[in-house]
């Protein structure tokens, strides 16, 4: 990731990528936040006053799924997944550049055959008027949105990284040049 000096001097839609991920990435923790919330207050709802709970189960389940999806941006964005770097880190130079290259691109069309099969599952939700079969009755096109939406931006964002390395203007993974093991 680089820092705010050298972002400002990349290009617009690179800039905007980057704002669009970290704005998610925040979204994602105040949903798992309110997920916490909502779990708690079921728990109070159902303990100590004995009523029965409708929507907290659902609520909370929608919003992991959405802050899994619409936060994987930003963790790609700060390099924040778990990783196994001891190849990149054994290798230096073009052999890093390919084995980075490789990586993303398999990684890219990966997201990107699941971002469009998304779509269609989507677009049925949406015209369908589907919901869940609780008393809720949730329409399930909102909680599906945040799949091809989620997918989409990660789509961006393996591009945006891709470009940057391709040009030089940031190391594969990361990794200070000619260092390795």
């Amino acid at each position: 990731m680089l820092n705010k000096e050298k972002e400002q001097n990349l290009p617009l839609w690179v800039q905007t990528v980057y704002a669009v991920s970290r704005a998610l990435g925040v979204f994602s923790a105040g949903l798992i936040v309110l997920a916490i919330v909502v779990v708690c207050q079921m728990v109070f709802v159902r303990a100590v006053l004995g009523e029965s709970s409708i929507w907290q189960t659902e609520f909370s389940t929608f919003s992991i799924l959405a802050a899994t999806f619409l936060g994987a941006p930003y963790i790609l964005l700060t390099r924040g997944h778990v990783g196994v770097d001891i190849l990149p880190m054994v290798v230096a130079g073009n052999k890093r550049r390919a084995l980075y290259f490789a990586g993303s691109f398999i990684a890219l069309a990966f997201c990107g055959l699941f971002f469009y099969a998304s779509l269609s599952w989507w677009y049925e939700t949406w015209t369908s008027g589907h919901t869940t079969s609780s008393m809720w009755r949730a329409r399930l096109w909102i909680p599906h949105l945040s799949v091809p939406v989620g997918l989409g931006l990660l789509c961006l964002q393996y591009l945006t990284e891709i470009w940057l390395v391709w040009t030089g203007k940031e190391e594969p993974y990361g990794m200070t040049p000619g260092v390795h093991l």
